[in-house]
């Protein structure tokens, strides 16, 4: 039987045991707020990454169909195509090989198009970026316009971006890139796939997503779009 004494020293080494307790479950809850207050707080942010993602392709395809609908008559010709937001344009309608002069129906073909994006653009208050790409064809030698492909897709596209602007479009809104032979469409090993990598792109862009692409040369500026093009005879083609 325990004395007064004995109780009491029993109650004394009880008490620390409870309070060391108390510290561990106070630290596993503190813990286990953090980690939830952590994985809400992630939960939030996937939510919010979530929402900001579908607000994005809500607009894409906002922009999709009101393109499309825009273009309704040239695209059910057949006469290009609409891709991710890019009008496609094959070379071959607009140029003869290896030159920068437009032929009659690619002019016909681009002065039907400028009244569409003009009002697509203005109510969108959006830039046009006009691309020009070719196959990898080396540029013929006795064809000395033209240092390389690069160059010839430069002009190629400013020319494009001339016609648009002589068209209506306002100079403010067009600008120009070259890409060369880079980012091919198709192969270039038939003359098949090469005839498909002979194109000029033209896709509306919002003005903060304006500029050059990866692989572009520097875009040619407004300006320089809206200055007259040279009368030179057409080159010979390859």
């Amino acid at each position: 039987m325990l004395g007064a004494g004995d109780h009491d020293d029993e109650l004394g080494r009880t008490a620390p045991a409870w309070a060391v307790f108390g510290d561990l479950m106070s630290g596993v809850l503190g813990a286990f707020v953090l980690v939830l207050v952590s994985v809400l707080a992630m939960q939030m942010d996937l939510s919010s990454s979530l929402e900001t993602e579908m607000a994005r392709r809500r607009t894409e395809e906002q922009r999709r169909i009101a393109l499309e609908k825009a273009l309704a008559v040239p695209l059910q010709a057949g006469r290009i195509t609409l891709s991710e937001g890019r009008i496609g344009i094959s070379g071959s309608v607009l140029f003869p090989l290896n030159s920068d002069r437009l032929h009659p129906e690619g002019r016909l073909l681009l002065k039907s198009l400028a009244p569409p994006l003009n009002v697509y653009l203005a109510e969108r208050d959006e830039l046009l970026m006009v691309s020009g790409f070719t196959d990898d064809s080396r540029i013929h030698e006795t064809n000395r316009r033209f240092e390389d492909n690069l160059e010839l897709s430069a002009q190629r596209a400013l020319t494009v971006a001339r016609a648009l602007i002589g068209e209506g479009l306002p100079s403010s809104r067009v600008f120009a890139a070259a890409f060369g032979a880079e980012q091919p469409v198709a192969s270039n090993a038939q003359e098949d796939g090469r005839a498909l990598n002979r194109r000029v792109e033209i896709a509306p862009v919002p003005r903060s997503g304006a500029g050059t692409q990866p692989g572009a040369s520097p875009a040619l500026p407004p300006a320089a779009a809206s200055a007259p093009a040279p009368d030179i005879p057409s080159p010979s083609a390859r």
